[in-house]
């Protein structure tokens, strides 16, 4: 896949967004010096590019009342199923990420759970039921020390 190249205009708006996804689109245009036309443009081509994904609200999971954060590394028979094993794991609603990863695993999740015994009903009844699961390995999150979007900032013009 190509690399999309970016102006200065483009990374500024972005940044903007990263911080804060409902920053209006005037005050973008004001920071940047632009119209908001000009705003809604832009954003529009990024959105068709592919670069943004969408927008999506934060929460703290803890405060939901979800205790526990697993990575669980997955082994599956054959990793050419990996569209299939993906589309299981979608329809599990304790898993929010999934990758592809290199190493002793094909996969890594990342899951959270009220508790220990749920995250057990996970593990068992959920994900290594499913055909093709060889063995999984649990990894507690105790503190998630941070998390951040990319810095688009880093970018540079071609």
């Amino acid at each position: 896949m190509a690399k999309a190249v970016l102006d200065a205009i483009d990374r500024k708006i972005l940044q903007h967004l990263i911080r804060n996804a409902r920053m209006p689109f005037l005050e973008i245009a004001r920071e940047c010096g632009i119209s908001g036309a000009a705003i809604h443009q832009r954003v529009r081509k990024l959105d068709a590019m592919g670069i943004i994904l969408g927008s999506r609200l934060e929460i703290d999971p803890k405060k939901l009342g979800f205790d526990v954060c697993a990575l669980i590394g997955v082994r599956v028979s054959d990793p050419s199923k990996y569209d299939r094993t993906v589309e299981i794991f979608k329809s599990i609603p304790e898993i929010v990420e999934c990758h592809f990863i290199t190493g002793e695993y094909n996969m890594m999740l990342k899951v959270y759970c009220l508790d220990n015994e749920h995250l057990m009903r996970v593990l068992f009844e959920k994900i290594l039921t499913i055909d093709g699961v060889l063995k999984t390995e649990t990894f507690l999150s105790l503190v998630q020390s941070f998390s951040r979007p990319i810095d688009v900032k880093y970018l540079e013009e071609e």
